[in-house]
């Protein structure tokens, strides 16, 4: 089975609970739509505990990016002689985790992507580029800043017209909906729902640090599923 899941923010507790509700196993494979760190206590050991695992699929977010560009910024600015445990107390000290980031832990995120494509279905973190006719351009040829920090998917009167589905997260579901949940948008000629290809896109961000729930959709035969602290 396949998984999309986005903006965990270190529930670290509250994603091994939940991943233990949909009983998911080395069979299955879980795409994460960025923004696991910051928010909640455990961005680290979360960062740590999906680096470790090879059938998860990882993209960044606004977070992640956010942060890379704290540590070049502290790259930049040393000097030849510069002490690697000093530099990597600085970058430590953008988290207040009991865990500690490694240079292999940040070797991995700066080797992340930025999106994730399938055959029916595309992940990104916050929107893509479109053309005047509301269709998706390549996603090569879209800009870092828009696939994490545009928000113009969430509008409920955006149709992406032409494509794979879009899963996105980024902002919270609440703002729309005034509740912690997914929001799956239904193409206009889909009478029923029999797989993702029937709905345009799906907003994933459940605002796990704002009501403690955290859910993930279920791309075989699109489910929701729901944990809370």
């Amino acid at each position: 089975m396949k998984y999309v899941i986005s903006d965990i923010h270190g529930e670290y507790d509250l994603f091994l609970k939940l991943l233990n509700s949909i009983k998911f196993s080395s069979n299955d494979k879980m795409i994460i739509c960025g923004d696991i760190i910051d928010k909640g206590p455990f961005s680290i050991k979360l960062l740590k505990y999906i680096r470790a695992q090879s059938n998860m699929c990882f993209i960044m977010g606004n977070h992640e990016y956010d942060f890379l560009k704290f540590y070049n910024s502290i790259m930049q600015k040393l000097e030849d002689n510069f002490n690697m445990n000093e530099v990597l107390e600085k970058i430590n000290s953008y988290f207040d985790d009991e865990e500690t980031m490694t240079w292999d832990d940040l070797e991995w995120l700066e080797k992340q992507q930025y999106y994730y494509e399938e055959e029916d279905f595309i992940c990104v973190h916050a929107g893509a580029m479109l053309n005047n006719n509301n269709e998706l351009i390549s996603l090569e040829e879209n800009d870092i800043n828009w696939l994490v920090y545009d928000r113009s998917f969430k509008d409920p009167n955006l149709v992406i017209n032409n494509s794979k589905c879009v899963f996105y997260g980024h902002t919270p579901t609440s703002y729309l909906i005034n509740e912690y949940k997914i929001i799956a948008y239904k193409r206009s000629i889909a009478k029923e729902v029999k797989t993702i290809r029937d709905y345009y896109k799906v907003h994933l961000d459940c605002g796990t640090y704002l009501g403690g729930v955290l859910g993930c959709f279920r791309i075989d035969d699109c489910k929701e599923f729901y944990v809370k602290k």
